[in-house]
């Protein structure tokens, strides 16, 4: 096995727990980094030739190598990914009733560059590390064994593939492609057509956050902005609000919207508008319209640190026209899924959006990810969701 040298005093970060080795940390005089290929196996050394790591290699992207072990005598093959992947179903089985979840969040669960979203029998994978991909026939056969899997679909079209330089490819890789994933969540039923799914399908990094609407909407009145498919808006109408108006640029993405409304018997209570966030709350605001609770779960404005500038002022706007329509003692949920904006941040961000005539703004609670979403400690890069539940003052 090829060792990846790293140069002097780099190592300690590895030694810190974190499982990405970056390209300017190693030694391309002792390594030839170069020359390796992508998702070959690598034993990682400090300068002096001590042994720190297991993992696999990338000479392509700036992440070079991944951990996948700390054991000398324990590298990672398919015996080991098979562990953790028994692992990760007993966390989420011990949490979590049914069969609706994400079983593997990558480094969150010691499983570089591979995301498992599970939807009863039918199971979502997103590979995204040339590592990982040289796994992909043995990660399939883990899910039949493990989970039952009657069909497992991979879905490796993500942009973070193009980093690797690996292909980008839909496949059904065991049994036949289903139309729709099945979700059951919080006592709620809800479908999302395999074909406008965005991402792995189904968020469910927010289950709790959608579970913590409880308090705030009975009998009240609710705007749902970057709605999806009604995760949000659904949930709130079975908590008891009055009425919920759903927002989203994707008309296809509103009409499952509808259609889970209907699911679930509230689509006499459930109303839907195909527009741009920016420009509904605008128009909104301009007719009038008010709410007692506004949801606001954008898309990652910040995908990467050098959009940090202009990704706060987007974060901002959105705040800013979202409490101008509030109102008196109106909540606010607002969000976040870009890793690199803090919860210090988007507080800061809200602060700034408090409407001029408001006393002030309340956080009621905050908002993170869910349990199937396990932040490894040693890497702040799994911490990535972040919001919080506030009310304006008048």
């Amino acid at each position: 096995m090829t060792a990846l040298r790293l140069k002097k005093r780099e190592e300690r970060r590895v030694k810190a727990g974190h499982d990405w080795v970056f390209s300017n940390e190693i030694d391309t005089v002792a390594t030839p980094l170069k020359q390796l290929e992508p998702g070959s196996a690598v034993t990682i050394e400090t300068a002096n030739g001590k042994f720190l790591a297991h993992a696999y290699v990338n000479p392509h992207s700036l992440i070079s190598a991944r951990i996948t072990s700390r054991r000398a005598n324990k590298p990672f093959n398919a015996t080991v990914l098979r562990h953790r992947i028994s692992q990760a179903l007993q966390l989420r089985t011990a949490r979590y009733p049914g069969t609706s979840y994400r079983l593997v969040f990558s480094e969150g669960d010691f499983l570089p560059g591979l995301v498992v979203d599970r939807y009863d029998d039918t199971f979502v994978v997103q590979i995204t590390s040339a590592g990982m991909e040289r796994y992909r026939e043995d990660i399939v056969d883990a899910l039949q064994s493990l989970c039952g899997a009657k069909a497992v679909f991979l879905r490796n079209d993500s942009g973070m593939r193009e980093l690797e330089q690996l292909p980008s490819y839909r496949e059904w890789a065991l049994g036949s492609a289903v139309d729709v994933l099945k979700i059951t969540e919080n006592g709620l039923n809800f479908e999302v057509p395999a074909e406008i799914s965005q991402k792995t399908g189904w968020f469910y990094d927010h289950r709790d956050s959608r579970a913590a609407l409880a308090p705030w909407v009975e009998g009240k009145r609710v705007l749902d902005v970057y709605s999806y498919v009604g995760g949000f808006g659904v949930c709130a109408l079975a908590k008891g609000a009055s009425e919920v108006l759903a927002i989203d640029a994707s008309q296809s993405a509103l009409d499952a919207a509808v259609s889970n409304a209907k699911l679930n018997g509230f689509e006499d209570k459930f109303s839907a508008k195909c527009d741009d966030a920016v420009e509904a709350m605008r128009t909104l605001f301009a007719e009038g319209e008010r709410f007692d609770v506004v949801v606001l779960d954008p898309p990652a404005f910040i995908k990467r640190r050098k959009d940090k500038e202009a990704g706060l002022r987007h974060y901002a706007l959105n705040n800013r026209l979202a409490m101008r329509l509030l109102t008196p003692d109106g909540v606010i949920f607002s969000a976040s899924c870009s890793q690199a904006l803090s919860y210090a941040d988007l507080l800061q961000q809200m602060r700034k959006s408090i409407p001029s005539d408001a006393l002030g703004l309340q956080i009621l609670s905050p908002l993170q990810q869910a349990a199937d979403h396990p932040v490894n400690v040693s890497m702040p890069e799994t911490e990535y969701l972040s919001g919080a539940v506030a009310r304006v003052v008048r």
